[in-house]
């Protein structure tokens, strides 16, 4: 099993941060790779599409709000990985007017090496973090 994982420190409050990433169909909200999302099975799978039109399904697999934070496990996707299972978290920082934003996962490499994979999670996690902190600076 592979892992990747990033963070960020946003200078804007946890719960403020939670309100725009913490609903399972918010990436279109911040995200701006995926333009757009679609919620099935009463919100618990999301349809995800990228800007070359390839299609992601992910499930929800745990949503905590007291913890803010989320896990997901992607159903289908053009990533060359098996047992892919995510999680995003909102911490407070040090400061009550700052937060810490934790993208991670841990994966399964499939017809590709395991640094190959986990770069390219990493850079999803790294570019995706870096437009939310964008989202706040606009």
């Amino acid at each position: 099993m592979a892992t990747a994982s990033a963070f960020i420190e946003i200078p804007v409050t946890a719960n403020e941060v939670w309100q725009l990433i913490g609903g399972f169909n918010s990436l279109p909200d911040w995200l701006p790779y995926i333009p757009h999302s679609e919620l099935q099975e009463g919100g618990r799978v999301r349809h995800l599409a990228n800007p070359e039109g390839g299609v992601i399904i992910e499930r929800l697999m745990a949503f905590d709000e007291t913890e803010r934070s989320y896990t997901y496990h992607i159903l289908q996707a053009p990533f060359p990985v098996k047992d892919y299972y995510s999680t995003l978290r909102v911490r407070t920082g040090e400061t009550g007017n700052s937060c810490r934003v934790e993208w991670f996962g841990d994966f399964v490499p499939v017809n590709t090496t395991e640094d190959e994979v986990v770069a390219l999670f990493q850079g999803i996690y790294e570019d995706g973090l870096k437009a939310l902190k964008e989202h706040y600076a606009r």
